[in-house]
């Protein structure tokens, strides 16, 4: 459906979007996510053509529309202020569009009604935006944008001015709306939690470049890159060297100490550097006295607890290694931990393949506890 083809665009001397290649398919809901001013929404830009590439190509349905204007591309944009016209009502926004391009009425009425029954706001036809809520108006300029049957509708992140419910709640909608109409949906966010909800794939962006583009599966369990593995949701995040390869893995030498095996999609020459992923919710956490064993197993860690935070099921565990560098871990509140508190020794493992190798060493050894953290570190 969506095809660019080494696109990059400067802006002066700087350069927003650096040679981007992706494909996106018929009737997919793509998210691209990245920090603030990662280049995600001038990439959505060019596709809705409100911006042209510097070079490079960009194709919808296999035609070159890199010079077309936005008016003669068969793509609708909702941006984060919905725009709609407080003196029509919610029928009459929706049908502007038809009716700008002099779709008779007999044929557009049934398509008005039918967007409102998709969107669920067949009840407040006659009402003007201003009687409605921030959920139900973006609904309302997402069956404006929908009634045309574009081949892709781009979203510039529509949700951000929602609070958090409504914003939740609005995802699924989304996600719903889109499998109901089938139209490839180009969803633009910096919001991680947004992007693994709603998409089939996810194109992780940063300082212009696309990091790695799969499934959200793909994008957390097996990040192609220290950016994306400190992005996507919180990770541990251990530097060491390579000291041998066999059929079950890799053995790293971290340079907090131990020994650890782990895995990664291809096997690293010895002496590499690299960084060896726990995500938080995969350490398990045991008493002290069983530290010895699970190091010679490759899968154990040992540790000081230093804080833990109560967050309603679970309980965030902030735990020190020996050298000094900081590990998160995700424990059940109703977990029988006696040996959970601040100054107590513990052992941390892991399941086979939850240790997860990444080339290279990250700028903070550790845990990345928020989403500024993240980003900061893995650059």
């Amino acid at each position: 459906m969506i095809r660019l083809e080494a696109v990059r665009k400067q802006f002066g001397g700087f350069t927003a979007v650096e040679r981007a290649d992706l494909s996106i398919r018929r009737g997919e809901f793509f998210a691209m996510l990245g920090p603030s001013g990662c280049g995600k929404t001038t990439t959505l830009k060019m596709i809705a053509g409100f911006e042209q590439p510097t070079s490079g190509r960009v194709l919808l349905e296999n035609v070159d529309v890199s010079r077309v204007p936005p008016y003669q591309r068969n793509v609708n944009t909702v941006f984060q202020q919905y725009a709609l016209f407080p003196h029509m009502t919610v029928a009459e926004n929706i049908a502007f569009g038809p009716r700008s391009k002099r779709v008779r009425r007999s044929v557009y009425l049934p398509q008005v009604r039918e967007m409102l029954e998709v969107v669920r706001l067949s009840e407040f036809a006659d009402r003007k935006p201003r009687q409605l809520s921030g959920g139900q108006q973006q609904r309302v300029a997402l069956a404006r944008a929908l009634v045309n049957f574009p081949s892709a509708l781009l979203l510039d992140e529509p949700l951000a001015a929602l609070d958090l419910k409504l914003r939740e709640a609005m995802q699924f909608e989304l996600k719903r709306i889109q499998r109901e109409v089938g139209i490839t949906f180009v969803f633009v966010t910096h919001d991680q939690g947004e992007a693994l909800t709603m998409s089939d794939r996810i194109a992780v962006m940063s300082q212009g470049v696309v990091e790695q583009v799969g499934t959200p599966e793909e994008i957390y369990n097996e990040p192609a890159s220290l950016f994306v593995a400190g992005f996507i949701g919180s990770a541990n995040l251990l530097p060491g060297r390579i000291a041998e390869n066999s059929s079950e893995g890799s053995i790293v030498d971290l340079l907090a100490g131990p020994r650890v095996l782990a895995h990664g999609p291809e096997q690293m020459l010895v002496g590499s550097q690299v960084s060896v992923m726990l995500r938080p919710e995969r350490l398990s956490l045991l008493p002290a006295a069983e530290a010895h064993q699970l190091q010679i197993s490759g899968r154990g860690l040992e540790g000081t607890v230093r804080e833990l935070v109560f967050q309603g099921a679970s309980a965030r565990i902030l735990l020190q290694l020996p050298d000094g560098t900081r590990v998160v871990t995700n424990v059940a509140t109703d977990a029988d931990l006696p040996f959970l508190r601040p100054g107590d020794s513990v052992a941390m493992t892991w399941k086979p393949g939850a240790a997860y190798l990444i080339s290279g060493w990250p700028e903070h050894a550790g845990a990345n506890t928020t989403d500024v953290d993240s980003v900061e570190a893995a650059l």
